[in-house]
Order: C-alpha cells, then sequence, then structure tokens
C-alpha cells in the first residue's frame, strides 16, 4: 500500500525506497548492559580510582546487525581498558551515519552529558574518527574531555612500544593525527610579530601575521620530518638483518592475525622463543623473527608481527610501513584468528583488509583457529562449518600444534634447481649448508665424497656444481 500524507503528519514523504531506519530506534541512544568495569577487590577499587580514568563510551550503529554493533561495543570497551581507563557506561544511537558537527547528534548531545554528570565520568571516548570540529563540539556541550578511536589506539601503542624504533613510529603516528586536528583557544589564535617587538616570539617566529596554531603546525612538521629520516635509517640496519636470509634465500613465515589472537603464544609455542604474553590488545608491538628447523633440517624462519584491528588508523599503518614490511616479503602467512570471539570472520575480514593494504593479500595463507581450549563442541562445529580448511589448534595446551608445524612445514617454498653432484668430505661447511637450506632427494657416501642429490637456490646450487666439478677432475 502506497503511503499517504497522512502517515506522515510531521514530516515529508520520504522521496526514496529501500534500506530505511525505524524511526524510533535512530533517534534513540541505547544502553549496551554489562559495559561497566567491574571491581570487586576494595584494594584494586582504590587503586583504580586514583589511577583511571572513568569513561563512557559511545558508538553510532550505522550498518550490519544488533550483534555487530554490541561485538563493535564490546571491543571498544577492551581498548578503553587496556589504554587504563575505568569503563562506567556504553550507549549506541542508530542513525544512517555520523552526525558531521557532533558525531551523534545534537538532540542526543544532552541525553550523553546527563549520563557523564550522572556516572562522574571524565572522559568520552567515540568508536569512531572524528575530525577536530567533531570533537570540539562535543567537548563543549557535554563538559568533559572527548577522545576518539583512533587516539585511543595511539595511547596503548604509546604504552607498550618498547625498541626505539617502535616508539619512533607511534610518535610519528600520533603527530600525523594531532596535525589536522590542533585546536586553538584564546592567544592561540592570536597574530605574533617578530623581532623585539612587545610581545614577539622573536627568532623561530614567521614574522607579524603568523598565529601561534601556525608556529605548532609547523613545528609538527618539522619533527616529522626529522622522525621519517629516523625511520629511514633504521630501515637499513632492518635491512642489513635480512641480508643472511635473503642471500641464502632462507623461506620466512609471517604470523598476522587480530590483536589478542594469540600470536605470541602461538610463536613461543612452536619456537620457544619467550615472547611477552598477556591477554591484552597490542600487547606485544615489535615484530620478533626465531629460526626453526624442519623434520628434514630445513632453516626457515617464524615472526610474530604487530596485530590488526577493525578500522585500524592509517596514520598506524603507514607509520609501521617498514615492521610490516617483513609481512609483505614472507613467502607464507600463518593467518592467526581468535576461536573463542564472538565474530571470528569479522576478524578474518579486517586483518585481510590490512593485508591487501600493505600489498600481502595475495601471499600463501593457513588459517589457524586459536584458543580451542576456551570453545565448546558445538561452537568447534560451527567454525569447522565456516571455515574448512582452517587448523583448529590451542598454543596454550598444544592441540593441533603438530599438524600445522606439519602443514608450515610442507607449504615451504622449495629451491628450484635440481643439483647432481660430489662434495669431498673435507667441505662439511657446504654440506651443512646444503641440509639446512636446500630439499634433499638422497645421499650417498663415496671414496671421494658425499654424492648428494638436492633442490638449491641458484647461487648455492652454482658453488655445489664448481666444487663437485674440481672433485669428477
Amino acid at each position: 500500500m502506497t503511503p499517504s500524507d497522512d502517515d506522515y503528519p510531521d514530516d515529508p514523504v520520504p522521496d526514496y525506497d529501500g534500506d530505511q531506519f525505524d524511526l524510533d530506534a535512530r533517534l534513540s541512544l541505547t544502553r549496551v548492559p554489562g559495559m561497566s568495569t567491574d571491581l570487586t577487590d576494595i584494594t584494586e577499587v582504590e587503586y583504580r580510582e586514583l589511577r583511571l580514568e572513568r569513561v563512557v563510551l559511545i558508538s553510532v550503529w550505522t550498518e550490519g546487525t544488533a550483534r555487530d554493533a554490541e561485538n563493535a561495543m564490546t571491543e571498544l570497551k577492551l581498548l578503553a581498558e587496556t589504554a587504563g581507563s575505568q569503563v562506567l557506561d556504553a550507549l549506541i544511537q542508530r542513525r544512517p551515519s555520523p552526525d558531521p558537527a557532533t558525531y551523534i547528534g545534537s538532540g542526543k548531545v544532552k541525553e550523553l552529558r546527563e549520563v557523564v554528570v550522572a556516572t562522574g565520568a571524565d572522559t568520552v571516548v567515540c568508536d569512531g574518527e572524528l575530525d577536530a570540529a567533531q570533537l570540539r563540539n562535543l567537548e563543549d556541550r557535554v563538559g568533559v574531555k572527548v577522545v576518539d578511536r583512533t587516539i585511543l589506539i595511539l595511547d596503548i601503542f604509546a604504552q607498550h612500544a618498547r625498541s626505539v624504533e617502535g616508539r619512533t613510529q607511534v610518535e610519528l603516528a600520533q603527530l600525523q593525527y594531532m596535525k589536522q586536528r590542533l585546536r586553538g583557544w584564546g592567544t592561540s589564535l592570536s597574530r605574533q610579530t617578530g623581532g623585539r617587538a612587545a610581545g614577539g616570539v622573536g627568532i623561530g617566529g614567521r614574522g607579524p601575521g603568523e598565529t601561534k596554531i601556525e608556529t605548532d603546525r609547523r613545528r609538527i612538521n618539522t619533527r616529522i620530518s626529522r622522525l621519517r629520516r629516523k625511520l629511514r635509517a633504521m630501515e637499513g640496519t632492518r635491512a642489513e638483518k635480512r641480508a643472511d636470509r635473503t642471500r641464502n634465500r632462507i623461506p620466512s613465515v609471517s604470523i598476522v592475525g587480530y590483536t589478542n589472537a594469540g600470536k605470541s603464544s602461538l610463536l613461543n609455542r612452536m619456537t620457544h622463543a619467550g615472547v611477552l604474553v598477556e591477554d591484552a590488545l597490542f600487547a606485544t608491538l615489535d615484530p620478533t623473527t626465531r629460526r626453526a628447523t624442519t623434520d628434514d633440517g630445513r632453516v626457515y624462519t617464524l615472526t610474530d608481527t604487530v596485530g590488526f584491528v577493525r578500522h585500524l588508523p592509517h596514520h598506524l599503518v603507514e607509520a609501521f610501513a617498514s615492521t610490516l614490511e617483513e609481512t609483505a616479503q614472507a613467502d607464507l602467512l600463518v593467518h592467526v584468528v581468535d576461536a573463542a570471539d564472538p565474530d571470528p570472520q569479522g576478524q578474518v575480514s579486517a586483518v585481510r583488509e590490512v593485508l591487501t593494504g600493505i600489498g600481502a593479500g595475495d601471499l600463501d595463507e593457513i588459517l589457524v583457529l586459536n584458543k580451542a581450549d576456551l570453545i565448546g563442541a558445538e561452537t568447534e562445529l560451527t567454525l569447522r562449518t565456516a571455515f574448512p580448511a582452517a587448523f583448529i589448534v590451542s598454543a596454550h595446551n598444544g592441540l593441533g600444534i603438530e599438524d600445522l608445524v606439519a602443514e608450515i612445514e610442507r607449504r615451504l617454498p622449495v629451491p628450484t634447481e635440481l643439483v647432481d653432484a660430489v662434495v669431498p668430505y673435507e667441505r662439511g661447511d657446504l654440506m651443512d649448508r646444503i641440509h639446512r637450506l636446500g630439499t634433499i632427494t638422497s645421499i650417498e657416501h663415496t671414496a671421494t665424497g658425499t654424492h648428494v642429490v638436492a633442490h638449491l637456490h641458484p647461487g648455492l646450487a652454482a658453488e655445489v656444481r664448481s666444487v663437485g666439478e674440481g672433485v669428477r677432475e
């Protein structure tokens, strides 16, 4: 039945059909139950009240199901707690798109303000990337500090970065984010004068006409340039570390996946690497590379990389380009997914989106569903149906690890050149490299040396053939 004007007494008749939001749901804020951080120990409560920010979470639900929206809010809660916050409440508003001025719509800012006052929160965390105007408008109307998802993730990275390169990358990402969101208050927007004029900034200012905010932006640009030069120098150091692996064509396996999916635990289980393992988002940022050996003696490397997350800030992807380069240059990807997560398919999609963005989307991949010890038989059956080619393992108790290692060894690239030569016994070093870097088909000990038939990479193959020719002569 075609709607009439009487059906819309206060609003004009919609001029389109198709997906439309329910009016009441779109205009209301929905409280998400179970989002308050539960603290039971008295000592811990007192400690946290002194240390933690008290935050209210707010999200705009624009697409997907209600369960998708709640899963996204649960992840935002984990991010906030990882950053060192106490979550007091969480609200979701359904609307076609975020409001360009205040993110949640001017009519709902008052309700958010009431929640902030009632809970005693000092910060509002938005599940989206806000521009400077949205941040300013929300802060002015709500009366407390407002941060978005991007700066929340950057803050976590800043807390967890340990190496010089990691800290440099995080600072670069933070400055790139801040540069577009500089805001001025009072004298920050006043004009400056140069030289010895009263109130002038002297050397370092651009002269009459430049504002304080422009000076801040120029200094940020200068710092960004210095950090990029520093990172380029570090890239050279990283390239030198890869030189031996590249020269000897050692196969590389990169462990990728969603943050807190268990990548570091898997690396520790497979290589005894001793990497930090913590039940927290982005617990480890710096890549860790360890050597492993196949059953037939071949050497390959396993690299634990930084975890990914939905809507990973592009500032981070750009700043961590040199780190993510390890992934793009790998021969094989081990894609780790948290089997106990409510939305494993969402994790897979988010990781593959980032992999495509860094040029690693077409690499050979083994899908691994980790944390099998935390799921039941019904969930396991559902996962096997959704991901029939995946390996279900537990890095915690070792379930399925042997089958995974066997599949990794089977999928490693095989050297291309077949060599049939006799290696003299005094060249034990050469035989050792053949065992470590090649695939041996047959080996036999003769009177003049070791007769070996193996697949080797071109450089080593040429060296073995030259030595073999000398034995024949």
